[in-house]
């Protein structure tokens, strides 16, 4: 793989083959101000200008650096399908493109997808064979007006409050892989911690009389353990990996351990017709009462809000290290897993956690249907919010590092006596996830609307700033009355707590930066910069109110984690543990020690 390819490490890590191709660098670009360029002639000529893939054009890495509003970009490529991939068939994959796109390959329309948040793939055979040169050309479309699932990009010009730079078009990695006629599709592997085993669902494009699938997972020792089964007379063949007392070593924070899995597809006189590597895990969790136990013991999950934003790159990690230093900071300063929030990372990121052993939420960005109905109506997420998030649910559900999924977050709607849309979509992502993976808790919507009775998770948000007043906020959920987000006038968001798990998933939210403080000592630069609550008015006073904030939750034997707000500041929310650019703002010591001595819930058994 060339090296002066941005992002070149394979952006699949749980299913690789060696035949394929990175596609990110150096694209033919246009920016489509009125969604004209089909009339326009834009599918069939050169582009104006070009671009970095992966980068979005607003970001600076991308070389475009244009951060208004965008209707439409397109991008073109020609490449050189290699010859020595003869017999096979190309498929052309991309990670996740914002929001609306459109493909065609040698002027053949291969794909439309919607979401900018999931990938999807195009199926080149007949159109661009190997030995031959396929012209790639994308248009994306990404709407200012319509409802759509934004995560945290700004539908005003400006960046505001916690609202961000937008990302159009391609923002994660394009790749081909060459696959055989018959060929592996994404594994499906599901841990048993119980009974010391892995099952592993090997779906399959298309059944041959006579072929067999086997799976050999190894330990990095002399541990291997081997199944097989007939790849003829299912859909997807399921094998079950029965792992020994000596190489059993379940996936913790303290020993994230990982397996080396091979699947290889065999057909009826032996010869190895498709093979993919692969890890998997051995982790549990269950719901006991109020606490929340990995591998069957209580574990405080000590989170922090991740946004997943750089200042060079804005949702698109500038390389790998990024994503590994994100990790490794937010670890060094106490936290054992984040909230991945408003936004689905790339599947890079959940390899490190998976491998460095951090506590993930796998989340979606839902914001940008807000706004779009009458009072009582005003959130309109739409139908292909759910067929979104069945791709997420799909292309992750094998990370051990992810610990829950949580579809929604913030859908501030009042409850009165008219089921509305977000009700219908809340039920069907709820629902949809339970069915997809019945593994994991779900939350139906972080902090509110909590409109799901059954929820396995029942959680809050608060932004106070007085540990005192936090406190007594706090206090009723040993009695079954926990603090729950409403209305500033009293109006319902959620229905009752029903004795579920439950923590503070979004809290803190410190403002302070040592210079801005300076300027405005009164906080009246929200303008250029923004926080939560009255700002500090030095780094000692933060020391103090974030160990007196983490205090209350860490000491309360009813709550089974937090999640506090945030890793890193981002653009004008200053609020971060660390800087935009990853500049330590203070001393880890002290926050580290404010949050690893042990909480009350993982103390009582």
């Amino acid at each position: 793989m060339n090296s002066t390819v941005p992002k070149p490490e394979h952006p699949r890590p749980q299913l690789v083959r060696e035949k394929w191709m990175n596609l990110n660098g150096t694209w033919g670009f246009e920016i489509d101000a009125g969604d004209s360029g089909l009339e326009r002639g834009l599918a069939t000529r050169e582009l104006a200008s070009e671009i970095l893939v992966p980068f979005a054009p607003e970001s600076v890495l991308s070389g475009i650096e244009h951060v208004d509003f965008m209707e439409a970009v397109w991008y073109r490529r020609t490449v050189a399908i290699p010859q020595e991939w003869a017999g096979h068939s190309v498929l052309l994959h991309f990670g996740a493109v914002d929001h609306d796109a459109t493909v065609w390959v040698n002027g053949i329309e291969v794909a439309r997808h919607r979401g900018g948040f999931t990938p999807f793939t195009a199926d080149l055979g007949g159109i661009a064979e190997p030995g031959t040169e396929a012209v790639i050309v994308v248009r994306a479309r990404d709407s200012r007006h319509e409802m759509q699932a934004r995560g945290k990009q700004a539908t005003w010009y400006n960046n505001t409050h916690c609202q961000y730079t937008r990302t159009t078009g391609i923002w994660q990695t394009v790749w081909l892989e060459a696959v055989p006629e018959v060929h592996i599709k994404r594994l499906r592997m599901t841990p048993n911690l119980a009974d010391s085993s892995i099952t592993v669902e090997v779906p399959i494009s298309r059944n041959r009389s006579g072929h067999t699938v086997t799976a050999v997972l190894t330990d990095g020792s002399d541990g291997r353990i081997e199944a097989a089964a007939r790849a003829d007379l299912d859909l997807t063949p399921s094998l079950r990996l029965e792992i020994p007392a000596e190489s059993l070593r379940p996936w913790s924070t303290e020993d994230p351990f990982l397996y080396d899995l091979e699947v290889t597809v065999r057909d009826g006189s032996g010869e190895v017709v498709d093979h993919i590597s692969s890890y998997a895990a051995v982790r549990s969790i269950a719901l006991d009462g109020k606490v929340v136990r990995i591998n069957g013991k209580p574990v405080f999950q000590r989170l922090v809000l991740d946004q997943g934003y750089w200042p060079e790159s804005l949702m698109t990690s500038p390389d790998e290290a990024a994503l590994v230093k994100d990790i490794e900071l937010s670890m060094a300063a106490g936290f054992n897993g984040a909230r991945l929030h408003q936004k689905v990372f790339e599947e890079r990121f959940l390899y490190h956690a998976d491998r460095l052993g951090y506590l993930v939420w796998g989340e979606f960005g839902d914001w940008g249907v807000s706004g779009g109905g009458t009072v009582g109506h005003n959130q309109q997420p739409t139908a292909s919010f759910v067929a979104q998030w069945l791709e997420v649910l799909k292309r992750d559900f094998n990370h051990p590092s992810i610990i829950g999924w949580c579809p929604l977050n913030e859908t501030h709607q009042v409850l009165h006596d008219r089921l509305t849309v977000l009700d219908d979509v809340t039920e069907a992502m709820f629902l949809a996830t339970k069915l997809a993976d019945p593994t994991r808790p779900v939350i139906d919507a972080s902090g509110y609307a909590h409109r799901i009775r059954e929820t396995d998770i029942y959680d809050s948000h608060s932004y106070e700033q007085d540990p005192d007043r936090f406190r007594i906020e706090q206090q009723g959920l040993a009695e079954g009355k926990p603090y729950i987000n409403r209305k500033a006038d009293g109006g319902e968001y959620s229905v009752p707590y029903a004795g579920q798990p439950y923590f503070v998933s979004e809290f803190g939210g410190i403002w302070w930066n040592e210079v801005e403080a300076r300027q405005a000592v009164e906080g009246s630069d929200v303008a250029t910069s923004w926080g939560y609550g009255q700002r500090v008015s030095s780094e000692e006073e933060f020391y103090t109110r974030f160990d007196g904030l983490c205090s209350v939750l860490l000491d309360n034997p009813d709550m089974f984690g937090y999640c506090y707000t945030q890793l890193t500041d981002v653009f004008q929310e200053k609020n971060g543990i660390f800087t935009f650019d990853r500049s330590n703002k203070f001393d880890l010591e002290r926050i580290r020690a404010s949050q690893v001595r042990p909480a009350a819930i993982e103390t009582r058994g």
